[in-house]
């Protein structure tokens, strides 16, 4: 694993609830692309391919607008180490979230 990112999908909504569902399909697309995940509760972080992970990126935004978002901004944030790998999600954190 070369790359993560983490990207908060803001879509354009008339109220909470819209807002929730359009980014519901989001995250539904990012589980669906078999990339190892974490949904946090501002953002979703991804790990994998650099190239995968620009392609997800992308195909955020057009979900949401499928979605019947009339417009969406998105914050990405990329870590990329094309000779290694860049830290896990689980290195990350899990010991945040040991019991």
């Amino acid at each position: 694993m070369e790359a993560s990112v983490a990207i908060q999908v803001l879509p354009k909504a008339e109220n909470d609830e819209e807002l929730c569902r359009i980014v519901d399909e989001v995250i539904a697309y990012i589980k669906s692309t078999g990339l190892n995940y974490f949904v946090g509760p501002c953002e979703t972080s991804i790990e994998g391919d650099y190239d995968k992970l620009m392609e997800v990126v992308k195909n955020c935004q057009l979900i949401a607008i499928k979605a019947g978002a009339p417009e969406v901004s998105a914050y990405v944030k990329i870590s990329y180490r094309p000779k290694g790998e860049v830290l896990t999600i689980e290195k990350k954190t899990k010991k945040y979230h040991e019991a």
